[in-house]
């Protein structure tokens, strides 16, 4: 389905568009303050008591002759610049290739090199409020995706858990992850990272001016679901970011190692290659369409963070980075992360293509295989051959790169918190389970704002606000802990204290540890 029609999917609990801002609930948005920042002022809407800001530029357009180089500042204004529409996502493949249950929180935003925008929704402009402000780094990959999907929205957060919420739009795929330092000459000798120096530019901006906002710019918590979680993770290694986020929440993603700088710049050979230019600057006048063609076309290419001056270490491997060794971290997965992607496969299957899915999965033997099967029927009586299934290929692709931040990071002072998700989603006739993405709109207390992943039953409110108001203590405090969940103890090596978020919330002690251990023995063997 293509997303700019995503309107027509949505339901009433979804709102209208009005300027580019979701009306939720019935609410009447009315033009707020005007509120300085270190560019001029801005003025939003309140919609519902909270006052929304969208689009805010914390970057100049990127294009021409800034493209591939690091950010620069907005150029300022007089004036009052109305920020109610929605900012343009960074250059990607379009429409989006997620799921329709998700495609359908999409807005449609255009898409620009001037996509250096971020959101912001607060309660107040007290500069003594010092409200703890929840950045969020969306999905997608370093390849795509934008902070606007109605799953992100802050409004709800700010209105029900007083925080200031903040989204981001930054440059992804070639455009923020072509390394041409190797190629271009002094004029790129800073053309690395794009993407992520542009995620430290929004964080500098909330910095600067997010006490205008009410909030307090230190206390800043930064987290993201998946290709976001992978810029968190890179974001604790990253010497530019440093003292500009106190908090970290890592979901369903990881980046244990950087692009070594070699491989990079076969990368960027190989794109310029496939376009037939021979300079950068031949390069940054290519058309975005061509751009993203070449880019989509041209098979190998590395466009995620890369070693070097930005990036002097591998985020997570051998150890946690030093330089983060005092910010607080939650992480954690979900159930059956890999029913979100198209071809999963979800229909019912017999022991025999059980057994040949768990050997292709594990790259294992048939006695491996059965031995695998064997642990995962044990730790859960009953369960059905699809779901051993996609059980151990989300276990094999998304949680050993979580667990293994969890576990060195936890090997430092600052808290780590381990979470497990595995309520199931009844759309889709049930069969997507515990999806890629479906923890965010609890998280985000976006549930009725996502009825086409969580469906419409009453038992998504339980949850949401067990979950969103542990993601709001973890950003006011580094702690998760609250009255409505059960005391969830910090997460270390040996015990391994897991939440388990379902309608029953429950922490156990490295939950399925048996499967762990044997899937990292294949791993490692």
């Amino acid at each position: 389905m293509n997303r700019r029609l995503f309107l027509q999917r949505g339901t009433a609990a979804a709102g209208l568009v009005v300027g580019g801002l979701t009306k939720s609930f019935g609410a009447e948005p009315k033009s707020g303050a005007a509120v300085e920042t270190s560019a001029g002022k801005i003025r939003g809407l309140v919609i519902d008591k909270v006052n929304a800001f969208k689009g805010i530029p914390y970057g100049a357009p990127t294009s021409g002759s800034r493209r591939f180089l690091p950010p620069v500042k907005p150029e300022s204004w007089t004036g009052v610049k109305d920020t109610i529409e929605w900012g343009s996502e960074a250059p990607q493949v379009s429409p989006h290739t997620e799921i329709p249950e998700v495609r359908a929180t999409i807005p449609a935003t255009g898409m620009s090199e001037d996509c250096l925008r971020l959101n912001v929704w607060t309660n107040g402009f007290g500069r003594n409020d010092k409200r703890p402000v929840m950045v969020w780094l969306h999905g997608g990959g370093f390849a795509s995706g934008n902070g606007s999907y109605t799953i992100y929205d802050g409004a709800n957060l700010a209105r029900k858990r007083d925080v200031v919420s903040v989204t981001i739009n930054h440059r992804l795929n070639s455009f923020g992850f072509l390394d041409l330092r190797e190629i271009g000459g002094e004029k790129f000798a800073q053309a690395s990272n794009a993407g992520m120096l542009d995620a430290i530019a929004a964080l500098q901006w909330v910095h600067d001016n997010i006490a205008n906002f009410g909030g307090d710019p230190n206390n800043v918590t930064i987290y993201g679901q998946s290709g976001g979680a992978g810029k968190v993770s890179t974001l604790l290694a990253m010497p530019g970011a440093k003292g500009l986020f106190h908090r970290a929440i890592i979901q369903s993603g990881s980046n244990l190692k950087g692009v070594p700088a070699d491989e990079a710049t076969k990368s960027a050979r190989a794109l310029m290659a496939k376009l037939n230019v021979k300079t950068a600057e031949d390069l940054q006048k290519i058309p975005i369409d061509q751009l993203i063609q070449a880019t989509n076309a041209t098979q190998g290419l590395r466009l995620s963070p890369v070693l070097g001056p930005s990036l002097p270490r591998d985020p997570f491997s051998p150890d946690a980075p030093a330089m983060s060794v005092d910010v607080p971290v939650l992480l954690g997965t979900v159930e059956t992360e890999v029913t979100f992607f198209p071809n999963t496969q979800m229909d019912p299957i017999d022991d025999a293509a059980l057994l040949t899915r768990v050997k292709q999965a594990a790259r294992a033997d048939d006695a491996q295989a059965k031995h695998l099967i064997d642990l995962y029927r044990k730790g859960r009586p009953g369960v059905s051959n699809i779901d051993v299934a996609l059980i151990l290929e989300s276990d094999l692709r998304f949680r050993p790169g979580v667990v293994t931040e969890a576990e060195l990071k936890s090997a430092q002072k600052a808290p780590v918190y381990m979470y497990y998700f595995t309520w199931r989603s009844p759309v889709h006739d049930g069969k997507l389970k515990t999806f890629h993405t479906l923890e965010i709109p609890f998280v985000t207390d976006n549930v009725d704002n996502a009825p086409s992943m969580t469906g419409t039953g009453a038992d998504r409110y339980g949850l949401q606000e067990k979950m969103s108001a542990a993601w709001a203590a973890f950003a006011r405090t580094g702690n998760p802990n609250h009255k409505g969940l059960p005391s969830w103890p910090k997460f270390n090596a040996t015990q391994r204290a897991t939440m388990i978020f379902n309608n029953e919330c429950k922490v156990v002690n490295d939950p399925n540890g048996e499967e762990r251990k044997a899937l990292a023995a294949l791993r490692s063997a």
